[in-house]
């Protein structure tokens, strides 16, 4: 058995130390990590310290932190009750959601599943790991239009299609369309053989990947075949009137003004449609023409049209993805 770093408590000045009762003993493994990893990953976010007796864990630390690191523990271990999973990034996601004075109540000591906010889907539910995220999941609900903005690995497609499915699912719509341009990112292809689906595939596998994650592979080859669920590029939107439908476009800073006007009004009665893309990873040749941007400041203020914006701090991968986007981000290096 490996060892577990070893863990140093809090100084003594104007600490605190709050008790916690488990009920279900067996989920405390889960709820501790391996190793005990998610109280280490916890630790080291709120700067406490966290030992644990049986059913009992106690949190030391400045008062508000303690308490923060309580209402963390005590949502998750609620969440592990309504039969989800957690990893380090759901403690990471709560200690961020706790930490946001507007989210208050969201993550508390007496809130559970039924507070956080989630998507279910059929093979999983998806719960907020970011301020944004939850903002993001509550306008996925409640708006007709939703951009969300930011860089790769925030979860802006993840959760838009995770709402289509859930949608789906409900039957609050009949059918889902996923798009996204098919514009080389920064490469030459060449031509590729096969059928017009063939060609298109590769620009659309994120797409798949996602969809697949949702829903078992049975439905997701029954829902495509049936036409329920379409996976199509840019240039098959145009014409069309979407209604009864989830809308989704991916990679949207690779679309023109008019390709972006194009797709939004195709929009129709009883449809919802969500626009992601990062406005910093423009691939177009004249990368000041991104029909994104353009629609975002147009669109500015127009009811039941919503823009979530998500930061590098908010990238939900592995954290060093964070930390690679604010370089590239940064001031620009000489050689």
């Amino acid at each position: 058995m490996s060892k577990k770093p070893a863990r140093t408590p809090v100084a003594a000045s104007d600490r605190v130390r709050l008790e916690i009762e488990f009920e279900k003993v067996y989920l405390l493994g889960a709820l501790f990590g391996e190793h005990d990893q998610n109280l280490i990953t916890l630790e080291g976010q709120l700067g406490v310290y966290i030992s644990a007796r049986g059913n009992k864990v106690q949190v030391e630390g400045e008062a508000e932190v303690a308490a923060r690191a309580r209402d963390v523990l005590t949502n998750l271990y609620n969440r592990l009750a309504h039969g989800e999973t957690i990893d380090a990034g759901d403690v990471v996601g709560a200690v961020a959601i706790a930490a946001d004075p507007s989210l208050d109540g969201l993550v508390s000591a007496d809130s559970g599943l039924a507070n956080t906010a989630v998507i279910r889907t059929r093979r999983k539910t998806i719960a907020a790991r970011s301020p944004t995220q939850v903002r993001y999941i509550e306008a996925l609900a409640r708006d007709s239009i939703i951009f969300a903005l930011g860089p790769a690995g925030t979860g802006k497609t993840y959760l838009a299609v995770a709402q289509a499915v859930s949608q789906l699912i409900a039957g609050s719509v009949d059918r889902l369309v996923l798009s996204r341009p098919a514009v080389e990112a920064g490469e030459r292809l060449g031509f590729l053989p096969g059928d017009m689906k063939d060609k298109v595939d590769p620009y659309l596998r994120p797409l798949y990947d996602a969809l697949y994650d949702m829903l078992p592979a049975e439905q997701v080859e029954r829902r495509l075949a049936s036409g329920e669920s379409e996976i199509a590029p840019l240039a098959f939107m145009r014409g069309r009137t979407l209604a009864n439908a989830f809308i989704i476009l991916d990679e949207a800073q690779n679309t023109t003004p008019l390709q972006m006007k194009m797709f939004l009004t195709r929009f129709g009665e009883r449809s919802r449609m969500v626009v992601c893309g990062d406005p910093n990873q423009v691939d177009l040749p004249n990368p000041g023409a991104s029909g994104l941007a353009d629609a975002v400041r147009r669109l500015d203020g127009i009811e039941g049209i919503s823009a979530l914006r998500f930061s590098s701090r908010e990238v939900v991968r592995h954290p060093i993805v964070g930390r690679i986007v604010d370089a590239y981000e940064g001031a620009p290096q000489d050689g």
